[in-house]
């Protein structure tokens, strides 16, 4: 393959990890690092898909964050629910919002993988963390990541 259709397949390879869970973007990192010419370009390009995937995650909890509360509010109607998920949700909210804790959970996540980047793209999103910011995190995190894997192949 040349490096377009590398590039494109990876992209939306990526794109597609990002979303459904059962495709595995770090097993196409490994097969993407076989030795040639192209591994850096299928790496950023898989990391580019995936960072565009979770945007759209990242984006879908911050314009649905007011439904999605009103929604739970109806449906809970007990308060122990309502006190149970607001002791959960509100220290995650508090620990993303801020820029000097947020970023660095956000790169950790797309790095090394813990804690889910699936669930802190979506927490990031309703804790109001910039979208340019959480995008460069993410990016720089899963560009490492899949360099990481990457790599070992390509120097095979």
């Amino acid at each position: 393959m040349n490096g377009l259709v590398e590039g494109a397949v990876a992209l939306g390879y990526g794109f597609a990890s990002a979303l459904v869970p059962v495709v595995n973007a770090e097993a196409y990192a490994v097969v993407a690092g076989r030795p040639g010419e192209y591994a850096v370009i299928a790496v950023v390009a898989l990391a580019v898909g995936q960072t565009a995937g979770k945007l759209l995650l990242f984006e879908a909890a911050r314009r649905g964050t007011g439904r999605l509360a009103r929604r739970l509010a109806r449906r809970n109607r007990s308060g122990r629910a309502a006190a149970r998920t607001a002791r959960w949700t509100e220290p995650v909210q508090r620990w993303l919002s801020r820029r000097r804790t947020g970023l660095p959970t956000v790169l950790l996540s797309a790095s090394v993988g813990v804690p889910p980047l699936v669930l802190v793209s979506v927490a990031a999103g309703t804790a109001g963390l910039r979208r340019w910011e959480f995008a460069v995190a993410c990016l720089l995190g899963r560009v490492l990541r899949f360099a990481v894997l990457a790599l070992p192949a390509a120097l095979a």
